[in-house]
């Protein structure tokens, strides 16, 4: 980079400058040239004459100091120094004590000219070193952070002059955007009350203000948080066969968390009589063939979270039980009337399926609403409602029957029909062998003592 002549320190603040045009004045010219460490550097000394005598240069003023190079043979101590076209010096793999003044005198015809070159020698940055703590790394890579935590993000870098920090960050299908730059060394801000959105790439850019020179360090970050409670688990009868499904769910953590059901300590899935295992998200889903299913058997789901210690894994326990069943088990209905009969489950898990049968006439045949008849379910009550009773069609037991994949539990209802009684000419026998009574008893009475009504006669 070439500076017209102007004092280091503004060109220390002229970050974003590298080659100008040498300034010229009476006693010669003078320039600035920034290098980089490591890297080569030429030198050019200006106002060369083509038949110039003699090319010397100094590191420093010539009057102080002996010539570093010349031009007439004389080797120099270090051999990083070497001279191109017979008057430019060149500087192989720049170190920082090599900055400095440089003079180069020129020789001809007994005519001296000086030009002056100022060379900045500017490091790194070296290395940019991004930390994100408290934290914890997948193993691609990518940092993971609680969003409950208070998350400190820090940037380092080392350079020659102090670099300027910056960081970038970049949403997934977002471009980046800059939010903080500082001129330093190191960068350090904090974060809270993290959420989805705070997902993405982070980047420190750490640039050498002399030089241009720039590196950049990207940390992929993923906002994590558990679910708020623990697993919940139950069972339920497959919609088709019947089978046994275990289901656990466990929502609201990110990312989802691991399920697992076990059986007396041992992973159920691996067991030969799971028939299918399916998980989705937060639940996961067993379903168990009902061949080695008895009542009061247990099954437990266990939940794990990347933010959950292995120490207190979350669990859910299912016990299945075989129904069992309540009744009325003597009905009576009249001729022409309306009976309901009612069947109650008492416990079942998973819920059992109720249904009605005749067990006389066909009992295979379930009895489904229609007609006279009338089947409804209100939890785990089920009334069967008949109309319009017949004797020779309704009278008998039914069956109430409750099934489910741990076991099958029927109760019996005995229906008897009877015929409908003459209430009122049974009221009017009733009054007619009332008077009668009373008529016979007052006859008796007046048999055996007839003075009775005479002395009622004479009171009167």
């Amino acid at each position: 980079m070439r500076v017209p002549g102007c004092s280091p320190a503004a060109l220390l603040l002229a970050a974003c400058l590298w080659r100008l045009p040498p300034g010229r004045g009476a006693a010669g010219t003078e320039e600035v040239i920034v290098g980089e460490a490591g890297k080569s550097v030429v030198l050019v000394c200006r106002n060369v004459a083509e038949r110039a005598d003699e090319v010397d240069w100094f590191h420093g003023d010539p009057g102080a100091v002996p010539p570093l190079f010349s031009s007439n043979a004389t080797l120099p101590d270090d051999a990083r120094l070497s001279l191109v076209d017979n008057s430019s010096l060149r500087i192989s793999a720049l170190r920082p004590q090599d900055g400095g003044s440089y003079t180069c005198k020129e020789v001809l015809n007994r005519t001296v000219q000086e030009h002056r070159v100022r060379l900045l020698v500017a490091s790194g940055p070296s290395s940019v070193t991004v930390s994100i703590s408290p934290s914890a790394a997948l193993p691609n890579g990518t940092v993971y952070v609680d969003k409950r935590d208070a998350v400190m993000f820090s940037c380092t870098s080392s350079s020659h002059p102090e670099p300027t920090m910056g960081w970038t960050f970049q949403p997934p299908s977002s471009p980046p955007e800059t939010f903080t730059e500082v001129n330093g060394s190191s960068t350090v801000y904090t974060l809270q009350n993290l959420s989805l959105r705070f997902q993405g790439n982070y980047s420190c850019t750490a640039r050498n203000p002399l030089s241009g020179s720039s590196r950049t360090s990207t940390k992929e970050l993923l906002v994590y948080y558990p679910p708020p409670s623990v697993p919940r688990c139950w069972a339920q009868t497959a919609q088709v066969g019947l089978m046994l499904q275990l289901v656990c769910n466990w929502p609201g953590g990110y990312p989802h968390p691991v399920l697992q059901w076990t059986e007396e300590g041992r992973d159920l899935e691996n067991s030969s009589w799971v028939v299918n295992a399916t998980g989705t998200g937060d639940s996961h889903v067993e379903m168990l063939s009902s061949s080695r299913l008895f009542h009061g058997k247990e099954f437990k789901c266990v939940g794990s979270h990347i933010l959950k210690p292995e120490t207190a894994e979350p669990t859910c326990t299912v016990q299945i039980k075989a129904p069992s069943l309540a009744t009325e088990p003597l009905k009576t209905c009249f001729v022409g009337g309306t009976v309901s009969l009612t069947c109650q489950v008492m416990e079942s898990n998973p819920p059992a399926r109720i249904s009605w049968l005749r067990n006389v006439s066909q009992p295979e045949a379930e009895i489904q609403s229609g007609g006279r008849y009338l089947v409804t379910q209100e939890g785990s009550v089920s009334n069967l409602t008949i109309q319009n009773c017949s004797h020779d069609a309704d009278e008998g037991y039914y069956v109430c029957k409750a099934e489910n994949p741990v076991g099958l539990k029927e109760a019996y209802v005995s229906l008897t029909v009877k015929k409908p009684v003459n209430i009122v000419g049974v009221v009017g026998a009733v009054v007619v062998l009332l008077l009668v009574g009373v008529l016979v008893i007052v006859g008796i009475v007046l048999y055996y003592n007839p003075f009775l009504c005479l002395k009622g006669s004479i009171f009167r």
